[in-house]
């Protein structure tokens, strides 16, 4: 269904993509995780047709981003990580609007926003601009789905929502999935990559793994542990002391550190100890995808 190979992209001296490759198959929801700044916006921007790259190539459906633009055009869906709809119209103008520039209505395909578009039409008359960030999401997705596209591409489609609007927004994703709708999304939360399919992490412009969430978790391949301690604000420094230590991350109200061997564990514990931490507790811990982003090449 969506088909990218070797895509590179530059922006005078930054390398925003390079060589990037994958496949999504019909009826995936595919996962795009990264942080800021690693090229996500810049490949969703070539895939959907608005940005071209230096090099490499695009196959939405067998359509080319070169030569069938603007027959790809009228079967994707794109909704950017920027609120991209007219602030100043109603929700149901906005509605409207997007399903005219398709030559459709929205009584024509509304079975596919019923679910989402359910949650705001009691507020079809209150200007877009005047959403809280939950709304304007299931907004913007109703109209990227209004015109019954064969692939939907959402960049960073949960980013300054809250957690219930982020939970209800993958539940939608789900049943459009079900549908047989195309899903490639991408996010910077590590914790939504186990809600796809198949994902790709993204770091600087490259994509370093991609695989389900599962098998990316299995094939971490190095010793991980958990450390907390009383004194958390110096426990990371020292941490990065202790010789048995190959690296150490800030996580949450612990650290993560990938060690040599798991017999130095102890020999760890006695070299914070006599860096005067107290409390301290180490064990040995499964990665979640955070830890596999950190630590890959």
């Amino acid at each position: 269904m969506v088909n990218v190979e070797n895509i590179s992209k530059a922006f005078k001296d930054v390398q925003a993509l390079n060589n990037v490759s994958f496949n999504a198959e019909e009826g995936e929801l595919f996962g795009i995780i990264g942080p800021d700044g690693a090229g996500k916006t810049t490949l969703f921007r070539i895939m959907t047709t608005l940005t071209i790259p230096d090099n490499g190539s695009v196959l939405i459906n067998n359509r080319s981003i070169f030569n069938d633009y603007l027959e790809i055009r009228k079967h994707i869906g794109y909704m950017p990580g920027r609120f991209a709809l007219y602030q100043d119209l109603t929700v149901e103008e906005n509605l409207k609007f997007f399903a005219s520039v398709f030559n459709t209505t929205i009584e024509e395909n509304y079975h596919l926003v019923k679910g989402i578009y359910s949650h705001i039409a009691p507020f079809k008359n209150r200007k877009a601009g005047k959403l809280s960030g939950g709304m304007k999401q299931k907004l913007a997705l109703s109209c990227a789905l209004i015109h019954k596209p064969e692939v939907l591409f959402l960049d960073e489609p949960t980013t300054g929502v809250d957690p219930v609007s982020r939970k209800e927004f993958w539940d939608m994703l789900y049943d459009l999935k079900n549908m047989g709708i195309t899903i490639i999304v991408s996010t910077p939360y590590m914790d939504e990559a186990s809600r796809c399919d198949r994902i790709a992490l993204i770091k600087n412009g490259e994509f370093i793994d991609e695989d389900t969430p599962a098998n990316i978790i299995n094939n971490f391949n190095k010793i991980l542990i958990a450390v907390k301690a009383d004194n958390m604000r110096s426990l990371l420094k020292d941490i990065r002391k202790c010789n048995q230590i190959n690296s150490a991350f800030a996580f949450g109200a612990e650290i993560h550190a990938v060690i040599y061997e798991e017999e130095s564990i102890d020999n760890i514990k006695t070299q914070l100890q006599n860096y005067n931490h107290k409390n301290i507790e180490i064990s040995r811990i499964k990665p979640a995808i955070e830890d596999c982003y950190i630590w890959s090449r």
